[in-house]
Formats: C-alpha cells, sequence, structure tokens
C-alpha cells in the first residue's frame, strides 16, 4: 500500500502538490480561528446552583436550602462529586460532573431537578444555574472610576449601564459588580411614634409594597380611536415614599413620614473593593465556556472604548487584571521556539547535506505538517495553548526525521547511480526506486512513535487535561510529516535535486565526524565487555543525578501577577476587613516592583465567588522585571512581602490567580495542600481540624498552617416564648415578622427609574436595634391593640456559631490546609 501511495503521488505530481496547498491555506484559516489561552483549561466539568436567601444565618441556609438540594442533585447521571457553601444571606453548590459529560447537557439536567426540589424550599426561595463558565473564566478585570463621583453613584453606573452593554459582548457568560455602594430607598421607622398611633409594622410594609404599582385599565375607544388606560402609582422620588398613606387618626392621614425618617442610602454589602488602599468598585468579566479567550477580552476592550463616550463626565474604566499578557507571552514564548527550531533544522540540513535546493524539500514539509495540526486541533476543539504548541515543538526535531531520510536516500542513490540531473526522467526513477526502499521503514518507524505516546491518552482528571493537548498535537504534527514523507517529499525531490550531487566524503564536516565515530565503534565492536561497562556507569551516574534532582507534577506557570489572599477573624465586617485590606494595599505599594494592587474582600456579585467575609484577595501587578531591584528573584520578593504583611489574627496565603482557582475547584481548598474532615457535627470537626493542623506544623516544609475556623461568628438568637406570648395573644409569625422586615434588611420593592431600578426597605432606625438590649425594646403589637416589648415575649442572647458550612456530598467537612513556601 505504502509504495502504491509513493507511486501515485509522483505519477500525479501536480495534484499532490495542489492538494497540500489547499491543506496549508485550509490549516492557516484554521490557525487563526483556534482558540488561544495561556494553559489548558484544568477546571473541572461544573454547573454552579446559587441560592439566594437575604438575612439568613449559615446554619438556616444549611438546613433548610443547601442540604436539600445537594441530597437531591447528587443522584444526577454522571455526577462526580458534589460540594456545597452555606453561608450569611446564600447557598452555593458546586455539581462537578464526569469529564465525558456534555457541559450543556449538565445544565439541562439539573435545571429539571431544580424545578421539582423547588417545591420543598421555604417559601420564596428560589435556586438559580449560575453562568455558562468555567472556574478559570474571569478573564477581565476593571473599576470605575471618578475624581467627582462617590462610590455609589458610581457603582449605579456600573450597574445599569456598564454591566449590561459588557455583558452584550459576544463570549461574556457574566460580568459581576464588586465593591461600592448599592443605592436604596430607606426607611427608618421610629418604634415609639408608630406605637404613639398604634399602627403595627406589618401594616406599613403592606402600605408601601401597595404603593410601588402602575395599573392597566384596558382601552377607551374616542373618536374611532384606542386610548391606552393606564394607573400610575410607581415610586418615583423620595417625596413618593415620604407620602405613603399608612393609616388615619379622626379622619387624618398618617403618612410614612409622620413615623419614619426616610432617605436615599446605601444597601447592606458583602463585598468591597480597594485599590492602592484606596476604595474603589469594578467589575469582572466571566467568559463563557469553550470561546476564544483573547477574542473575547479584545472584544470587551473594544466596548470599553465604544462606551467611553457615554459614560459621564470624568468616569473612566480602568483595567487591573487582564489575562492578555500572559496568553501572549505563553503562546510568543513557543512561536518563537518553533522558529528557532525550523532554522536549526535548516542550518543541520546545509552543513550535512551542503545541497541548498534540497533544503527546500526537508523545509516545506515542515510549516505544512504543522498547520495540518492546527486544522486538526480546530475540529477537535483543542484550545491553542502552552501545552498544545508544546506537543508541535517537540515534534519539530522527529517531523523532519523521515523527510531527511526519504531526501538523503534519494541524494545518495543519484550519486552512487551517476545518474546525470539533467535528465529528469532519469532521476525520477531514481527518486521512485530510493523511496520505495525506505517508504515502508519510515512510514512504520513514524507510526511506532505515535503508539508511544497511548499511554498519556489514557490519563483522565487534571493530568488528562493538562497532558492530552500536547499528546494530541504531537501525533498530530507526526500524522501530518509521515504522510507528506511519502507523498510530497519525493514530488519535491523530484523537482529540486539538481546541479551537482556533492558525495559524503567531499562534505568536511561529515569527514570530521567520520573519522571521530569509525574508531569509536571499532573499539565498541572489539570490545564490547568494556563497552557495556562504560554504557552502565553512565547509566548509574544518571541515576544517581535524577534521584537528587526531586520530582514535580507540574512546574507552576509564572502567570505574571500574584495573587495574595489572607485570612481574617471569621466574624470580621466588611468595613473592619476592607480596613485590614486597604493598610494591607498601601504597604504593598510600598515596594518598587509592585506597580498596583487591588484586593476585594468579601464577595464579588457572581455565583461564581463563594469567598466569604474574612477571606480578602488582593491582585498585585508587578512591573516588568527590568525595574526590578538587582538579583531580585520573584520568590525572594514574595517572601519580602511576606514578612512584611504579618498581622496578628492574620493567615497569609500566596498563589496565582489562575491556578488558584483550578486548585480550589479541583480540591475545594484554597491552598496547594490540604487536609479534608468529615463528618455530622460541626463542633467535632473543629476539633479534630486543630488537631490534624498541629501534627502538620511539625511537617518539615509546611507553612501558615492554619485548622479551618467553623465557629467563630456572633448570633443573637432571638428565642420566642411562646406561651408568653400566647398569654398576650401574640401570633408566633407577628413576632418573626418583626424580626425580618423590623430588624433585618428586607427590600419590599424596587423603584423604577428609567433603565435604573433601586430597592426600598424598611427597617427601625439604627439607634433602636444596634444592641440586644435595644433589640429588646421593639415594640410587638397585641391582638387587641397594645403593644408589648420583644424581651416579654422572647429571650435574646448572644451566642457563637458557623461562619460558613461546608459540605461534600451530603457530608459536613472542614479543611486543615496549609501551603508550600515561595509558591
Amino acid at each position: 500500500m505504502i509504495h502504491s501511495i509513493i507511486e501515485w503521488s509522483l505519477r500525479n505530481r501536480g495534484i499532490v502538490i495542489v492538494i497540500y496547498i489547499a491543506v496549508a491555506a485550509a490549516g492557516y484559516w484554521a490557525l487563526t480561528r483556534t482558540p488561544i489561552d495561556a494553559i489548558p483549561d484544568l477546571s473541572d466539568n461544573q454547573v454552579i446552583v446559587f441560592t439566594d436567601w437575604a438575612g439568613r444565618s449559615p446554619q438556616e441556609v444549611e438546613d433548610q436550602v443547601t442540604y436539600p438540594l445537594v441530597t437531591n442533585l447528587q443522584g444526577l447521571p454522571g455526577v462526580r462529586v458534589v460540594r456545597a457553601n452555606s453561608a450569611f444571606s446564600f447557598s452555593m453548590i458546586n455539581i462537578i460532573f464526569e469529564d465525558n459529560v456534555d457541559l450543556y447537557w449538565a445544565r439541562t439536567r439539573v435545571l429539571e431537578r431544580l424545578n421539582l426540589i423547588t417545591k420543598q424550599l421555604p417559601e420564596g426561595v428560589t435556586p438559580t444555574l449560575g453562568p455558562d463558565a468555567t472556574g478559570v473564566g474571569q478573564v477581565f478585570w476593571y473599576t470605575v472610576e471618578s475624581d467627582s463621583m462617590n462610590l455609589r453613584d458610581l457603582r449605579t453606573v456600573q450597574d445599569w449601564f456598564i454591566r449590561y452593554q459588557l455583558n452584550s459582548v459576544p463570549g461574556v457568560a457574566e460580568v459581576a459588580s464588586v465593591g461600592g455602594y448599592v443605592q436604596q430607598y430607606q426607611i427608618d421607622i421610629d418604634p415609639n411614634k408608630l406605637r404613639g398611633v398604634n399602627i403595627p409594622i406589618s401594616t406599613v410594609v403592606e402600605a408601601i409594597q401597595r404603593s410601588n404599582n402602575n395599573v392597566g385599565g384596558n382601552v377607551v375607544e374616542q373618536g374611532g380611536q384606542w386610548a391606552v388606560v393606564r394607573g400610575i402609582g410607581l415610586i418615583g422620588a423620595m417625596e413618593d415614599v415620604e407620602n405613603i398613606m399608612i393609616g388615619s387618626s379622626n379622619g387624618t392621614p398618617i403618612y410614612v413620614k409622620n413615623v419614619a425618617a426616610v432617605k436615599i442610602g446605601s444597601a447592606f454589602r458583602t463585598g468591597a473593593l480597594d485599590k492602592n488602599g484606596t476604595e474603589a468598585i469594578g467589575g469582572v468579566v466571566i467568559a463563557r465556556y469553550g470561546v476564544n479567550t483573547l477574542e473575547v477580552i479584545e472584544a470587551v476592550k473594544q466596548k470599553i472604548e465604544a462606551l467611553q463616550p457615554g459614560l459621564p463626565a470624568g468616569v473612566r474604566i480602568v483595567p487591573f487584571y487582564d489575562r492578555t499578557q500572559l496568553i501572549n507571552r505563553a503562546t510568543d514564548t513557543l512561536k518563537w521556539t518553533l522558529i528557532e527550531e525550523l532554522i536549526l533544522v535548516t542550518l543541520a540540513h546545509i552543513i550535512f547535506l551542503a545541497h541548498f535546493r534540497s533544503i527546500l524539500i526537508v523545509t516545506i514539509p515542515l510549516p505544512l505538517a504543522v498547520l495540518m495540526s492546527f486544522l486538526f486541533m480546530y475540529f477537535m476543539g483543542i484550545s491553542s495553548n502552552l501545552m498544545s504548541l508544546s506537543g508541535i515543538a517537540i515534534a519539530i526535531g522527529v517531523l523532519v526525521d523521515a523527510g531527511i531520510v526519504v531526501t538523503e536516500n534519494a541524494f545518495r542513490f543519484i550519486e552512487q547511480k551517476h545518474i546525470d540531473t539533467k535528465d529528469r526522467r532519469a532521476v525520477w526513477e531514481a527518486v521512485f526506486a530510493s523511496t520505495k526502499l525506505v517508504g515502508r521503514p519510515v512510514f512504520f518507524s513514524m507510526a511506532i512513535i505515535i503508539l508511544a505516546f497511548i499511554p498519556v491518552f489514557a490519563l483522565i482528571g487534571q493530568e488528562g487535561k493538562l497532558f492530552h493537548p500536547l499528546a494530541f498535537t504531537k501525533t498530530f504534527a507526526m500524522a501530518g510529516a509521515t504522510i507528506l514523507a511519502v507523498t510530497l517529499v519525493p514530488v519535491l525531490c523530484t523537482y529540486l535535486i539538481g546541479g551537482k550531487v556533492h558525495s559524503e566524503q567531499s562534505n568536511p564536516v561529515m569527514r570530521f565526524l567520520r573519522r571521530v565515530y569509525e574508531p569509536t565503534l571499532k573499539f565498541a565492536l572489539k570490545y564490547p565487555a568494556r563497552a557495556i561497562v562504560v554504557a552502565l556507569v553512565f547509566f548509574l551516574i544518571a541515576m544517581f543525578l535524577a534521584s537528587r534532582i526531586g520530582s514535580e507534577f507540574m512546574p507552576p506557570l509564572n502567570e505574571g501577577d500574584v495573587m495574595y489572599m489572607p485570612i481574617t477573624d471569621p466574624a470580621i465586617s466588611i468595613d473592619e476587613a476592607n480596613k485590614i485590606m486597604s493598610r494591607q494595599n498601601e504597604m504593598l505599594m510600598t515596594f518598587p516592583e509592585v506597580e498596583w494592587a487591588v484586593g476585594k474582600a468579601g464577595r464579588a456579585e457572581t455565583s461564581t465567588d463563594p469567598a466569604p467575609t474574612n477571606m480578602n484577595e488582593t491582585i498585585i501587578h508587578l512591573k516588568p522585571k527590568d525595574q526590578w531591584r538587582a538579583g531580585l528573584t520573584r520568590e525572594d520578593l514574595i517572601s519580602e512581602m511576606d514578612e512584611k504583611l504579618r498581622f496578628p489574627g492574620v493567615t497569609n496565603i500566596w498563589t496565582q490567580p489562575i491556578i488558584n482557582r483550578i486548585e480550589m475547584l479541583a480540591t475545594g481548598i484554597r491552598t496547594q495542600v490540604g487536609i479534608k474532615i468529615f463528618g455530622n457535627d460541626l463542633n467535632e470537626l473543629e476539633k479534630v481540624s486543630r488537631r490534624v493542623a498541629d501534627v502538620v506544623r511539625k511537617v518539615e516544609g509546611a507553612a501558615d498552617v492554619y485548622p479551618e475556623q467553623i465557629g467563630g461568628s456572633h448570633y443573637i438568637d432571638i428565642e420566642i416564648d411562646r406561651p408568653a406570648a400566647a398569654r398576650y395573644g401574640i401570633d408566633v409569625g407577628v413576632i418573626q415578622d418583626a424580626i425580618e422586615k423590623g430588624i433585618g434588611e428586607t427590600n419590599l420593592s424596587v423603584t423604577i427609574e428609567g433603565r435604573r431600578r433601586f430597592p426600598v426597605r424598611v427597617r427601625y432606625g439604627e439607634q433602636y436595634r444596634s444592641t440586644p438590649d435595644a433589640l429588646g425594646q421593639i415594640p410587638i403589637s397585641m391582638a387587641g391593640g397594645g403593644t408589648v416589648p420583644l424581651k416579654q415575649v422572647a429571650d435574646i442572647k448572644t451566642v457563637e456559631g458557623p461562619a460558613m458550612i461546608q459540605s461534600e456530598n451530603g457530608l459536613l467537612r472542614s479543611t486543615g490546609p496549609y501551603q508550600l513556601p515561595n509558591p
């Protein structure tokens, strides 16, 4: 069969050349359209289920939302593991599917199951799917800055203009806001005034809800035309809220302003952003699964430029995390490596064959094989990244072997037969005969090398995702080179072998190498035992040196940016966390190598970010290496930063943005190494994790060891005294409503102001709910009229509880993370 292919190619040289011109064009087309990223996406095949339940503690979220969802979702086909986080006001569940499961099929199955489970959840709680993005989809971060606007106004611009415009960019799954303050219409009720007019808080809540609505009255026909009837009742300004009537006394209306202070304020927040020590607001662009990351980022940048004229005066969008540089740096390194290898191969051919035209015979198939690889990559959905391009780079040396063997054999055949190269028919026959002689061995030797990579294809999980692109591209390139060796190379030989053909002895380089090699070969053949002993000695020396090198699954990729992720006390407030982060960023900016430091305390407004309030994430952008202090390495710089940023009660973690997301998704642990502990009792889990941490601290190489602190968050429990409530004729639901709507922050409605929407909430004034004693004085309305203080019908006490509850496959989980020094 190989001989038939060779013969057909030589008899149809024009067709072969046209075919490969078309292949080259198709390969270049695929090259320009193959998705580009820095590294393969090593994240798991996941679907996120996010549930918002405002004001609820982690324990309530775990018991009533997370646990019912987890137990139902882990039975889906193809599910490998279900991890969950229950935190204040939200539940986040990561459903990890097997790698062979299609993402959108998985999302459909999860959505079907959610439709059934929702009936089991508390009223008003609706779980939603996260964006169709991978764990490393956060490709672009930016801040929205202005010298004249405050943080609340900037957040409004971000939420109602920038965010939705960027979300329209093709390939963007979600744009999330972070930091700043959300504008809110706030109604702070004075319970004493409310008691004076004998109106319960539930009446105020109902009046506000009913007073913010537009209704339709169908149409009225006038003069043969329809006029649409509308009832306009939407809240459009603060005065509209103040003048909502909540009751009357002796014919005198009682308005909201008579019992409450109405103002425009800032809603409760669980996330903050800081840039170089100054509070800021910003956003994160999350790319959709399977898109060309580089194209998405470029499209986002173009959209930002287009948005700039439409922004308020002085407002600007400033990127602070952009994966473009990393992608270009990673791919450019491999591109230059490929070019250098092509040049070296060409030079080697010039030196050893000393025939200029024959150089083209070997070098032309090289880019063709590479282009054929990109053609396969495009149709198999393999992105152009560090590993896939490495596969091509590794294969370059082997790619030329087949072409060189065919070319040199034809070259020597013509020389030994003394064929006149002007006789093209004789050259054709010589090429045909010489190629048949080596065609089959060349084909099968290349096939054996390809088959040697089969074990790499057997890798699964993160290892498979890392090395499969390399194995595929190397195989594609070698398969292309093998086909080219028995089709195009013989055809090129018939066209390009001509002129004077030099003998091997006429080449000074070859004469020198033969003089060195022949005595060595004769010695080895004459004294085989000694040759084996020498080889064995070299082998043993190599084995000894190899044992001293150490090993690692994958050397850490230098992403350029550094991520500083300190952990603080679990009971910390967002404002206090922001103060600590601001101080840390100011200290980071004192390092001359740091260009900017932008930190996030708490979480962004996205279901892909489960960060608790006590975990900060600061992205440190470093200046180019030539602007660093002389002799300073990246590891030394991180060590200096770590030493300077050691605060009491703060545990430092140093990592990088991409690898951090990958590791957290793969293991559910925030650091490189950690120990998972499972059980059913949170207190016992915390005790065990502390004992584990004490043992791990003694392990050589462990750094920043800390047990995951489950408890430590402060709770004010209001336990209703049911008999006491019954004596006063007060229903338990009335007390719960006062707690939820009077003490808590419940958004009752939203205003519609053009394209913008702002929440409206009712709450007792801050002075009436700031301490447990103040809470005890909150009036509870009795059925027959009058009020009674909350402390008369409930026991109010301060206790400690969990800040976040983590679970895996339905079992409660604690972790004992630690990191290796100098990541």
